[in-house]
């Protein structure tokens, strides 16, 4: 085996086992998994570089024998992130620690009250739920009535608080009564 062969197995090995470590409860182990994580993407960015070559920087050699500077930026930023990412996780498990003596994920109620058997009774009122909501639908809010208007106007005679004498905002107020769009007159 070559020593690509060799990288590719440990770089496949240290994907699994850190996968595997993040879907564990514990969030050491969480942090471990990331950790594995980190270094095989950097592995897979060392295998996809190739062979090295000179310094893109130096010299006056053929482009060919050159290496190539993108993958190794990359593995300084992911470096960076996994440093940054492993730094978080360690503040969060002193934070558990300190709060609950455990660095355990413990399981939220209302996640062990959706597994529960009694949730299908919960169900049927959301789909009798649904049907209302659906009957709803049906009615129309186009406001065409003068019963669903939305909007009343008023006048003194409807309220004794309400003041007619106000300025409003009419550009055309009418002078007469009943020539107005709200009074009821009568046309012949």
């Amino acid at each position: 085996m070559t020593a690509s062969g060799v990288l590719i197995v440990i770089m496949a090995v240290l994907f699994a086992c850190g996968v595997y470590a993040m879907l564990e409860r514990s969030l050491t182990r969480v942090l471990i998994g990331f950790l594995l994580l980190g270094n095989a993407a950097n592995l897979l960015l060392l295998i996809v570089m190739g062979e090295p070559g000179l310094p893109a920087f130096f010299g006056d050699a053929d482009k060919d024998e050159f290496s190539d500077p993108l993958p190794q930026a990359l593995t300084l930023t992911a470096i960076v992130i996994t440093f940054a990412v492993s730094t978080f996780l360690l503040a969060l498990i002193y934070r558990t620690w300190q709060l609950g003596q455990a660095d355990t994920v413990a399981d939220d109620e209302d996640d062990v009250a959706l597994r529960a058997p009694d949730h299908a009774a919960e169900e049927d009122a959301l789909d009798d739920e649904v049907e209302v909501e659906d009957a709803d639908d049906e009615i129309s809010s186009d406001f065409i009535d003068v019963s669903t208007s939305p909007i009343t106007v008023l006048h003194h005679v409807d309220h004794p608080a309400i003041d007619d004498d106000a300025p409003t905002d009419a550009p055309d107020a009418p002078d007469a009564p009943g020539d107005g769009p709200n009074d009821k007159g009568t046309d012949a």
